[in-house]
């Protein structure tokens, strides 16, 4: 079994930076290649950096090499993975129906991560999700706000 520490950083970060670009720039009137660049860029190069990050920290926290490159490939293939799964819930759907498949998608992602996260940690599961899930929806909200006042004041 995959240790929850594995995957925990990347899929959170490519569940909630997925719901967020997509809000945002659904908010802005970006068309479906623009929201699938944004996402595929997030997928590699914001993914490459984070990787990088949590390599050098686990470095700074002098994990074994060996482990600190299993938690860099994990969380890199996590948060790919995860975002390529919002890739195709934008080039198969309506662009009507994007926005909100994609948050149902991601709100039911980071219910099972947190669920995983709070049996694992022997928390309650219920007080966890709540605070994880709105930490995203205040996430998404202001992803939007900046998506609505880039459509009506930059473009």
């Amino acid at each position: 079994m995959i240790r929850p520490s594995r995957i925990s950083f990347g899929g959170t970060a490519a569940i909630v930076t997925s719901m967020a670009l997509i809000a945002g720039m659904e908010a802005a009137e970006a068309g479906k290649a623009g929201l699938i660049s944004a996402l595929l860029i997030a997928a590699v190069a914001d993914n490459l950096s984070d990787s990088l990050s949590v390599h050098m920290y686990q470095e700074s926290e002098r994990l074994e090499q060996k482990d600190a490159f299993i938690g860099t490939v994990a969380n890199f293939a996590t948060r790919f993975v995860v975002c390529l799964s919002f890739v195709l819930i934008v080039t198969t759907l309506p662009r009507h129906l994007v926005a909100f498949w994609s948050v149902a998608w991601g709100f039911a992602l980071l219910t099972v991560l947190t669920y995983i996260l709070a049996r694992y940690r022997g928390v309650s599961a219920f007080s966890e999700v709540a605070k994880h899930l709105g930490v995203a929806v205040a996430i998404i909200v202001v992803s939007q706000w900046v998506g609505h006042w880039i459509g009506r004041h930059v473009m």
